[in-house]
């Protein structure tokens, strides 16, 4: 139920639509698919019902609002935004922010609730019914080596300059681990290093070890590697990375110790001590699931130590939306999908000879991490468009990381550093 704005409230933010949306660079944004009148009268009434019953404030353009109260979320195009709802569903929520259609003076609060809520957002019976509804998700986005490419070129190989404006100087795009909250940004790069050292020290990375890393990033693991004496291949797809990640490693003299090859992970060669992969196995895709970790197991060396840092949720909600298709895989990760922790045991256990040995969980420092590349995003905004980078995409990319920010603050999504061990085989 609406009720009329007090007088005493807040004004509301002004429309954050202030630039024409490129029709050719942004199609669904600037024209959205229609929906029927049916399922918008249906979306209206189980989306307002939603909405009345959240621990939110809910504002419209007419001066009404709903919800319970809590952080403000301003609707400035009721008709769109349901309109949008209805025919695409969860992206369609995302394109209509893209749109300016809807905004909020704290996005992330917003979300948490959101993603908080996000299992009884829909009632049951529809729930039931999500084949008939959701969007499936298009074939083009299958990970075969293919498709892997395209899928990872599209996020990573936008620009390393558009990167470097909001990551800290070690350039890792992963959760760091801090000390204490709430972090700054002048101790980011440290936390990022705490994180790497962890992971090389599960791996037990020393002098003469052989590391097989899957996913370089921009290359400062396998740095770090190097620098204990190892020996690092890093296999990445995405050519902006390894240019970069090479020019790094030969920056710090470390070329005679790091190799780094534009390289498929069901491609590897060889035999390695250690395996570590920070945050890729989220790009893998569930039907690869099984030959990800078959290939850990088939290149880990007997007695050797795999290391894998994952971003997880919950397993009921894996299940009931693994095949729909997410804004996030349309604008940001084509082709991702986040496993859970039953699914990554499931797989180890039936696919390998590995163990998971110790499972260590730290999604609080992801929030962390996420709004300090948020606020730098925010105020380096002027350079992002100085980089050709038009206000659609801006809005899109804060949308993305309010929205990842507001998973891990709910506690929808989570992230674990894994340790899998081969045990040597009997004399």
């Amino acid at each position: 139920m609406r009720t009329a704005e007090p007088r005493s409230a807040t004004p509301r933010a002004a429309h954050a639509a202030t630039a024409a949306v490129d029709a050719a660079r942004w199609p669904d944004v600037a024209a959205p698919p229609r929906a029927s009148r049916a399922r918008i009268a249906v979306t209206t009434a189980v989306v307002g019902r939603a909405l009345e019953q959240l621990p939110l404030r809910v504002r419209f353009a007419d001066g009404t609002w709903t919800g319970r109260g809590g952080p403000v979320l301003d609707i400035h195009d009721p008709k769109a935004f349901y309109g949008r709802i209805g025919a695409q569903g969860l992206v369609g929520f995302g394109e209509s922010y893209m749109a300016g259609e809807w905004d909020a003076p704290d996005p992330v609060a917003v979300l948490t609730v959101l993603a908080g809520n996000a299992a009884r957002l829909i009632p049951a019976p529809l729930q039931r019914l999500r084949g008939l509804w959701a969007l499936r998700r298009p074939r083009a986005q299958r990970n075969t080596p293919d498709g892997a490419r395209d899928n990872i070129s599209s996020h990573y190989d936008l620009s390393n300059d558009l990167f470097a404006l909001f990551l800290d100087d070690t350039l890792s795009y992963s959760a760091a681990l801090f000390r204490g909250f709430p972090a700054t940004w002048d101790l980011l790069a440290a936390a990022q290093h705490r994180k790497i050292d962890r992971l090389l020290d599960l791996a037990e990375v020393r002098e003469g070890t052989r590391v097989l890393e899957i996913g370089t990033g921009w290359g400062e693991l396998a740095i770090r590697a190097a620098a204990r004496g190892a020996r690092v291949t890093s296999l990445t797809l995405s050519a902006e990375q390894r240019d970069l990640a090479r020019l790094r490693v030969e920056e710090a003299g470390l070329s005679d110790r790091v190799r780094i090859d534009l390289c498929d992970y069901r491609e590897a060669r060889g035999t390695y001590d250690a395996i570590v992969s920070v945050e890729m196995i989220e790009a893998v895709g569930a039907e690869f699931w099984p030959v990800y970790f078959r290939t850990l197991d088939k290149r880990l060396a007997p007695g050797g130590r795999a290391v894998l840092q994952a971003i997880t949720m919950p397993h009921d909600r894996m299940l009931a939306t693994g095949n729909t298709f997410t804004w996030i895989q349309k604008y940001i990760f084509p082709g991702g999908l986040l496993p859970s922790v039953e699914a990554v045991d499931q797989t180890v256990r039936e696919h390998t000879a590995l163990t998971v040995t110790r499972r260590d969980r730290f999604g609080a420092h992801y929030a962390e991490t996420l709004r300090l590349w948020r606020e730098r995003f925010t105020e380096r905004a002027d350079e992002v468009a100085a980089l050709g980078f038009d206000d659609t995409f801006r809005r899109m990319w804060s949308f993305y990381l309010a929205y990842s920010e507001a998973g891990f603050r709910s506690g929808y999504l989570d992230v674990q550093q894994y340790l899998l061990t081969k045990e040597n085989p009997s004399p």
